[in-house]
């Protein structure tokens, strides 16, 4: 079956020429976009419950920029200046670059990743003596506790905002072609909004191993998966599945 519609369970992207501003000229389909899931920060009085005291660490860990949002956020609650000698351990240079928003970047000890969590592993056995803070959301990659418990690091994990999910009762009557999730969080949106969901004709496309595994397990039918080593991003997979569909 061809595709002309498309919703993508993220907010739409801020650039111009993104990449599905492509995919849409190209293919000549309409791609709306939807947060299936969103983000609330938790207050001081919460984080204090969980024993947090910001003065008692030295070195913070930055998962996202959300992790980077509600750790300055709830500084800011607290009344508490994040000193110049802060260390700020970024799972990725875009989180180190978010990061520009609240501190001078050149005046600070910034430590990156390129990408995925285990490369900080050198930077963690470096500075084992730091007393490291997690700012995380309740829902965290398991590999990322994991990690830090094998090295032994010596790390306090707060939950300083939580994922929620949107509601998304006005799409119950609308149709696409393909729904687009990045995460298990979407897939779970989906259910729960939607209980009755009925795939029938719709293509459903995922990104990461987490994702495959939560709709595997609600049954629903995968027909685009990405990364693959020929489709590294969504937009390829997207590109390259619908390129076959619409040219039958």
């Amino acid at each position: 079956m061809k595709v002309k519609t498309i919703l993508v369970s993220q907010p739409e992207p801020k650039m111009e020429n993104s990449p599905y501003s492509k995919l849409i000229d190209k293919e000549k389909v309409k791609v709306d976009f939807r947060p299936f899931i969103h983000v609330e920060g938790v207050d001081a009085k919460n984080v204090r419950l969980q024993k947090i005291d910001l003065k008692n660490y030295s070195a913070i860990i930055l998962t996202s920029r959300n992790a980077v949002d509600h750790y300055f956020r709830i500084a800011e609650e607290m009344r508490f200046k994040v000193p110049d000698s802060m260390k700020y351990f970024c799972q990725s240079e875009a989180v180190a670059f978010y990061l520009q928003k609240y501190v001078i970047y050149r005046k600070r000890k910034i430590y990156v990743g390129k990408m995925n969590f285990d490369d900080l592993v050198t930077l963690f056995k470096k500075y084992k003596d730091e007393a490291f803070l997690l700012p995380s959301s309740d829902v965290l990659k398991p590999i990322i506790p994991a990690t830090l418990d094998k090295l032994g690091v010596n790390y306090t994990r707060g939950i300083f905002y939580k994922t929620v999910i949107s509601d998304l009762s006005d799409l119950r009557d609308v149709y696409y072609d393909i729904l687009v999730f990045f995460s298990p969080s979407g897939i779970e949106s989906l259910l729960k909004n939607f209980p009755d969901f009925k795939q029938n004709d719709t293509r459903i496309a995922v990104y990461g191993d987490s994702t495959i595994e939560a709709a595997t397990e609600a049954g629903l039918r995968i027909d685009i998966k990405a990364p693959t080593p020929d489709t590294p991003s969504m937009t390829m997979a997207l590109q390259k599945y619908i390129t076959e569909a619409n040219k039958k």
